[in-house]
């Protein structure tokens, strides 16, 4: 009877230091790893769509560095913003007859290039001009790819701070007839 008991005891305690390891791995995993974001809006159309969620990589902000033209995911205030990395701390940007200048070079958007098409048919620009704008040290230039739809840095949400990132977003899990890579 009395190894029995204990039986049950070391049992009740395997399992309760199961589940605590993996709450403990779970937790980690989540805030420093990767997690789940909901787009909310169209400002990334046709790219990333109103509602789907993504998969954000945190490690990016530990043990890397955001590079241009990555999707990244930014803490705002009480709401979470998915937009492009445009300029980065230094760069000079600018835009000029829908073409993107850094640093006084042209850079190519792929990713546009059906928004573009779109726009040009209705005689517009997907871009006004702006700049040429300096991004201070220490901040990020951030847009949407549904330019002429897009409220970013600028104009409204201004620059971003590293702390500001939550990481960057490569990867669409739902819906899951939409699962794919992003660009």
């Amino acid at each position: 009877m009395k190894s029995e008991h204990v039986s049950k005891k070391k049992t009740m305690l395997e399992w309760a230091k199961a589940i605590v390891i993996a709450v403990v791995l779970a937790l980690l995993i989540r805030h420093f790893i990767f997690a789940p974001y909901v787009v909310d809006g169209e400002s990334m159309e046709p790219t990333l769509h109103d509602h789907e969620r993504v998969f954000v990589n945190m490690t990016v902000k530990y043990i890397g560095e955001f590079k241009r033209g990555d999707i990244i995911v930014l803490n705002g205030d009480d709401v979470h913003y998915v937009k492009r990395l445009i300029g980065l701390p230094g760069d000079t940007v600018q835009m000029k007859n829908d073409q993107l200048y850094i640093n006084g070079k042209k850079v190519a958007e792929p990713y546009l290039a059906a928004n573009k098409k779109r726009a040009k048919q209705k005689g517009k620009y997907l871009t006004d001009d702006f700049g040429p704008l300096k991004v201070p040290d220490d901040e990020y230039f951030v847009m949407g790819d549904n330019r002429r739809n897009s409220m970013d840095s600028r104009n409204g949400l201004g620059l971003f701070t590293k702390k500001q990132i939550a990481g960057t977003s490569k990867f669409v899990f739902f819906p899951f007839n939409e699962i794919r890579r992003t660009n």
